[in-house]
């Protein structure tokens, strides 16, 4: 079996990706991928750029919490979850360890109907990452995420630290 190489991403400031590696690839495994397949989540989009991404939750009669006919917390929180580090990650390349420490998430309203999140990590966070771990630091960052309804009223806010550290050579 062969080796396959990397190839350099279209950004020469990001790191170098192995083919397939896509954000249009990410989000067909995504959508298949049983607990979000199966509990409503869809990623609707992955920026090409990677620095944003979109996912939303369609709560139904099958994959709500009955009791209050709203969506389950571990499914909103699902929706941020691994995010902000596949974005870093799609940003920087393989040449880091990179994953969340920690995630919280605050219950605001019931989540009904289909609720929304988009969440960002920019191209100058980043670059900060990248200099921070450029002489083998480590990069504890803080991101958060707004999980929206239909009508626009704030339903959750969860966040998390992410944990960046350049892989030795």
């Amino acid at each position: 079996m062969s080796r396959i190489e990397p190839t350099a991403a279209k950004d020469p400031s990001a790191g170098t990706l192995y083919p397939g590696e896509s954000p249009r690839i990410y989000r067909a495994l995504f959508n298949v991928f049983p607990p979000y397949l199966f509990g409503g989540v869809r990623v609707k989009h992955i920026a090409a750029d990677w620095t944003s991404v979109r996912v939303d939750y369609t709560v139904r009669p099958w994959n709500r919490n009955n009791p209050n006919r709203a969506a389950f917390g571990g499914t909103l929180y699902s929706m941020t979850d691994p995010f902000f580090a596949i974005m870093a990650y799609g940003q920087l390349g393989r040449g880091y360890r990179i994953w969340n420490i920690t995630g919280s998430i605050e219950f605001l309203v019931p989540g009904r109907g289909t609720v929304t999140t988009t969440m960002g990590l920019s191209r100058e966070q980043v670059a900060e990452i990248r200099q921070a771990t450029e002489s083998g630091a480590k990069s504890i960052t803080e991101h958060s995420a707004e999980i929206v309804d239909g009508r626009g009223t704030l339903v959750a806010r969860a966040a998390q630290q992410l944990y960046v550290r350049r892989l030795p050579d």
